[in-house]
């Protein structure tokens, strides 16, 4: 009775090992990567903005031509600056008659001083004649006293004309300094409405046609190298760690479905976009493809680690991240190196224990 219910149990286990995939561990060379989305854009990438409002008046180039640097992109229409400058202008040129003195302002105040000089000197003559005739007891104390009272008024009207004057000329010299800023800076808005390149590329997009109206917010043009080209990937933050500059990658595009590309990061932004909670790292090509256009997207992998002769199992045969089932039951492993398909085993196996895929 017992043998039979030894062997039952037996019969019972063999028969469901027999129905799970049983493998062996296996030595190769495991590449660690670490996946990424990737968009293809143009170096030098750019999008242009008007600093003024207004109607777009002309295109100069056309989407797919090269242009220089501060070659001329677009024209705009505004009259409001212009209107703003002829203004200024004028505002300039009265600040100017003003300060130079032939206005009525300074020529009414040399008028009034030239009138109370000569007031003055007579008060002045007068009162020392009177003072004069006083010391010697000619007069009365109250004909003294009137050439004094004069005398004084006439001084004091003479000194304060003066200080009117200089006052005056002081904020006429101020208002023709600020007339003649407001001007020169009116001048500089006139001369934006002629949009540039800032740099030596190719025109990708043009987002506005003549008549459009045009603002500070909207780009109206998309710029950036002919030639060059820079990988753009996303990578999940949980891998981030694992990146540094010049690091291989291995690149799949859409648009060449068989050809596989290799580059190298060039640059990792250290800012994280919460959105979507990844990270953006740049690469460039090593083998680039002989056509490329803005937009083209793919998938990269990004080699961290690679080991010759290891020994690896398939990643769906290990149970929690560090057990693996097997004749003598669950094991405990170490794991090292992983991809999508494999990961290393640094402990726990042998190259003779047998594996069991769990249910």
């Amino acid at each position: 009775m017992k043998l039979f219910r030894y062997s039952l149990l037996c019969c019972l286990f063999w028969t469901c090992n027999s129905n799970q995939d049983r493998i062996l561990p296996t030595e190769q060379t495991l590449v660690e990567s670490v996946y990424a989305s990737v968009t293809i854009q143009p170096d030098s990438l750019y999008q242009v903005y008007s600093v003024v409002s207004g109607i777009l008046d002309l295109n100069k180039v056309e989407e797919g031509d090269l242009v220089v640097k501060d070659q001329a992109l677009m024209e705009i229409i505004n009259t409001t600056p212009k209107l703003n400058s002829s203004n200024a202008k004028l505002a300039l040129q009265l600040a100017e008659q003003n300060y130079n003195g032939s206005s009525a302002i300074l020529k009414s105040l040399q008028d009034e001083i030239l009138a109370a000089e000569l007031r003055f000197q007579n008060d002045s003559i007068n009162f020392f004649r009177q003072k004069k005739l006083w010391t010697q007891n000619i007069g009365s104390k109250g004909e003294y006293d009137t050439k004094e009272l004069n005398f004084q008024l006439s001084q004091n009207n003479l000194q304060l004309l003066n200080n009117r004057y200089n006052q005056t000329e002081n904020e006429l010299k101020t208002a023709l300094d600020q007339a003649r800023n407001n001007y020169e800076s009116t001048l500089v808005n006139t001369k934006d409405f002629t949009i540039t390149s800032k740099i030596k590329g190719k025109v990708y997009a043009l987002n506005k046609e003549p008549g459009e109206i045009v603002n500070s917010v909207e780009p109206l043009a998309v710029l950036g190298s002919e030639t060059h080209f820079i990988i753009e990937m996303l990578v999940d933050e949980v891998d981030i760690v694992k990146l540094q500059e010049d690091q291989e990658v291995v690149i799949t595009l859409d648009a060449y479905a068989s050809q596989l590309f290799k580059g190298m990061i060039s640059k990792i932004y250290p800012k994280k976009d919460e959105r979507n909670q990844t990270f953006r790292v740049e690469a460039e090509f090593l083998n680039p493809p002989s056509v490329l256009y803005p937009g083209l997207s793919g998938e990269a992998n990004i080699i961290v680690g690679e080991k010759s002769n290891v020994l690896t199992i398939p990643k769906d045969y290990v149970i929690d991240g560090s057990k693996v089932q097997t004749d003598d039951g669950i094991l405990d492993i170490s794991i090292g190196l992983q991809n999508m398909e494999y990961v290393e085993i640094l402990s726990g196996l042998t190259a003779e224990t047998y594996l069991y895929k769990p249910e």
